[in-house]
């Protein structure tokens, strides 16, 4: 993936080192660990929804993000992970800019706060267990830096091959990456189109059942806005090289609740499905990157 030289975002905030105290989540617990501390990569691409149990009020008792006021030391892999969310967080923003400018509507781009270990967020405390996540009250995305460096050894890479201004000598699963983000940003999109206060409302008098669904289909809505900024985006700058949509794909697969409950428990329950198959994750991310068209994500009028 060519990502180097290339613009970075303004939104990014650095909470490294922020306290994770002084915050409640009122009404329900989220079911988001029972699963994450066992999965490939800590259950990337988690909704709040679930994870922060949004399903019913929320209630918090201090700001979104406290400084610690602590200077914040880099590594070389931490520094390069940040520059690339941020690089890939611009081209969302100027991608949905310009799909929202072609439906006579203005794009609201999301904060991407980094954090380690806990945070504060508007949906109440949060911790790296979660995988990143979206939240909706304070429109920002959630990202523990360490997450990259899981998924590293996750997925054995060694984080040691480095770009060069070209973008020739690409490390493998960036774009794995930039699929995590561009996830979380799809959930973003749903907010600012108002398809998240919808679903938020379905679920008030919805079953566990029948709340899991309207789950599933907003997570594999998110999976095909993230394929429409995929395809989009490499009309504007040609980022994509070769295995780089292939990337994307195995961490979709790879995330399919009947992979998860299948590694975790040896069986799976599919009422009990969040997020959506390994089958479905892939055909609707592959749907939104063939198309590179929002109309074609209506997961919740068609057959998913």
């Amino acid at each position: 993936m060519r990502w180097e030289d290339r613009r970075e975002s303004d939104n990014v905030e650095d909470a490294r080192g922020s306290s994770g105290r002084g915050f409640r989540v009122g009404g329900g617990v989220g079911i988001g660990t029972l699963v994450l501390a066992l999965v490939l990569w800590k259950g990337c691409g988690i909704d709040p929804s679930v994870t922060l149990g949004l399903s019913q009020q929320v209630q918090s008792t201090g700001s979104a993000v406290t400084q610690s006021g602590q200077p914040v030391v880099d590594t070389p892999e931490s520094a390069r992970d940040k520059k690339f969310v941020s690089v890939v967080l611009a081209d969302t923003e100027d991608t949905w800019r310009q799909i929202f400018q072609e439906h006579h509507a203005t794009y609201q781009p999301p904060k991407l706060t980094l954090f380690s270990g806990t945070i504060q967020s508007g949906c109440g405390a949060a911790e790296s267990a979660m995988g990143p996540f979206y939240c909706p009250m304070d429109q920002k995305v959630y990202l523990d830096m360490d997450f990259f460096k899981d998924m590293r050894q996750q997925l054995g890479i060694s984080g040691d091959q480095q770009n060069s201004g070209s973008g020739s000598n690409d490390e493998a699963g960036d774009f794995a990456r930039a699929y995590v983000v561009a996830h979380e940003v799809g959930h973003h999109v749903q907010n600012l189109l108002g398809i998240a206060d919808k679903i938020q409302s379905a679920r008030q008098n919805a079953s566990k059942v029948q709340s899991n669904a309207l789950s599933v289909r907003q997570e594999l809505q998110a999976d095909c806005f993230a394929g429409v900024w995929a395809n989009r985006n490499q009309q504007r700058v040609n980022f994509l090289q070769a295995g780089d949509i292939e990337e994307a794909l195995n961490a979709a697969t790879a995330i399919g609740d009947d992979r998860l409950q299948q590694r975790a428990r040896g069986y799976v329950v599919p009422d009990s499905f969040t997020h959506g198959t390994s089958a479905q994750r892939v055909k609707w991310f592959q749907l939104g990157f063939q198309q590179g068209r929002i109309e074609v994500c209506d997961t919740f009028g068609q057959t998913i």
